[in-house]
């Protein structure tokens, strides 16, 4: 075999072990991105039934501290479920040795930190770029998700501030 056979036959290899990548990579963030709103959904409902109680219209600025930490540590359990989702395909597809450094290799692609000295085999190295594409995602609809609840949660105490100052009687 000469060296130019061996270029082109190692191309096309590279080239399936990309599609392989995509193939695995494009179900996982579809699942984590699923994942990832279906818990903010429930989490929304939730905030909204403890909101409609008359304890926080007296005590709002604790109300709001409690749920905006609860709903954060939510969405960090979230990220890290879903960092173990990757990391469990890696061990399945062999790429990484074991569930450890599966799941270092995991938040570190998921957050872009990257700091390890650790690689996936190089059949595998393009789900690793995918994985921090899902990471960019994730973490897109996590801000956007804090902060519609920031807005709703400062809305809700504005309209009762503003209802506490109407009269109980309108003027004769």
């Amino acid at each position: 075999m000469d060296i130019g056979h061996a270029q082109i036959t190692s191309d096309i290899a590279n080239q399936a072990s990309w599609h392989v990548d995509w193939l695995w990579g494009l179900p996982l963030i579809i699942s984590t991105v699923l994942f990832h709103v279906t818990c903010f959904v429930l989490i929304s409902r939730r905030v909204d039934t403890i909101t409609a109680r008359p304890i926080v219209d007296r005590h709002p600025a604790s109300t709001f501290m409690l749920l905006m930490g609860t709903v954060t540590l939510l969405a960090t359990a979230m990220h890290a479920l879903e960092a173990l989702i990757w990391s469990g395909a890696y061990r399945l597809l062999g790429a990484l040795p074991d569930v450890k450094l599966a799941m270092l290799y995991s938040l570190n692609a998921m957050t872009s930190y990257g700091h390890e000295d650790l690689h996936l085999q190089n059949h595998w190295r393009l789900m690793g770029a995918i994985e921090a594409l899902n990471g960019w995602l994730l973490f897109g609809l996590t801000t956007a998700f804090l902060f519609s609840m920031i807005v709703r949660l400062r809305a809700s105490h504005d309209l009762q501030r503003h209802t506490d100052r109407l009269p109980l009687r309108p003027p004769k």
